[in-house]
């Protein structure tokens, strides 16, 4: 059976439990060359990260999606995310990672625009001539410089240039794929997400989460879409099947155990959503997801 991807906080370091004003920002080189820069399929829970690649190339693993990149690049790690990085010698870089927590109980603003970043693992493609990009690259180097100095405030400095760092990565994002979204549709898909998360399981329809997040089906699926998309109900079945996935992937349990555990009253129904969706029963999906972990077990693989 597939080995559970283990928990950190950083890398390597035990135990993986960490306070809520987690934040933390290394070299790539920093920790990557210890391990002969690959760093193996692994989880942080509660924690986001974005890792900015300035040079070199770097094999993913974000879930089921794998890839890879040549700097400059950024690739956005939301929490729960099971995650592998293979970098190429002397690649060049930094690690930002800090509490999802420390920014989720501030203002509304700033707790729906870490909510819409972190939604999904992304791989941003960076143009260094672009002003944002440049813009980011800045940010977080002077992070980096405020977390090793740790002059006078540091900690008032780091919060608020990671603050800005999440928003200057949430622009690039949109630009990247759908344009500027609104920021009342991003504020409400935010709350959407925050709620899928504690729900999913559930298996509710469309129409409760408008009704808990008090608009109308329609107006959720106008925000899904402008933010994510996809629609309402489409991110409802994306965030289950991808449960789903991790769970049979990294979690030596039987199918039917993990049917139950995600809602479904009846094993079969999950035998016909997984294979639906997949175009895989969960037996096969999880045979190949054993192999390739024998094949390149705790590296990332494209």
């Amino acid at each position: 059976m597939t080995r559970a991807a283990p928990a950190f906080s950083l890398y390597g370091e035990t135990p993986a439990s960490h306070d809520d004003d987690f934040v933390h920002i290394e070299e790539i080189a920093a920790r990557s060359q210890r391990y002969a820069w690959e760093i193996g399929r692994h989880v942080h829970h509660g924690l986001c990260q974005i890792l900015m690649l300035s040079a070199g190339e770097v094999a993913y693993r974000l879930d089921e999606d794998a890839g890879s990149s040549e700097g400059p690049c950024a690739l956005v790690v939301p929490p729960a995310t099971v995650h592998a990085f293979r970098f190429t010698p002397g690649a060049v870089g930094h690690v930002l990672t800090f509490a999802e927590s420390r920014f989720v109980h501030g203002a509304p603003e700033r707790r729906a625009l870490v909510e819409t970043t972190f939604a999904r693992p992304a791989a941003l493609a960076l143009d260094s001539a672009d002003p944002a990009a440049a813009r980011l690259a800045r940010l977080i180097g002077e992070i980096a410089v405020e977390f090793r100095e740790r002059g006078a405030g540091w900690t008032t400095a780091v919060e608020g240039l990671t603050a800005a760092a999440v928003a200057l990565t949430a622009r690039l994002l949109a630009s990247g794929s759908r344009g500027q979204t609104r920021g009342r549709e991003a504020e409400l898909y935010g709350r959407f997400r925050a709620l899928l998360e504690a729900a999913y399981a559930e298996h509710r329809p469309v129409g409760w989460y408008a009704s808990a997040l008090g608009v109308s089906e329609s107006r959720l699926d106008r925000a899904s879409r402008a933010v994510a998309g996809k629609s309402a109900h489409a991110a409802t079945q994306d965030r289950l099947m991808l449960e789903a996935r991790r769970r049979l992937a990294y979690i030596a349990a039987p199918a039917t155990k993990i049917a139950y555990e995600l809602g479904f009253a009846d094993a079969a129904y999950f035998w016909r959503f997984f294979r639906r969706r997949a175009g895989v029963t969960p037996a096969e999906f999880r045979r190949e997801a054993r192999r390739r972990a024998v094949e390149g077990d705790g590296a990332a693989r494209v």
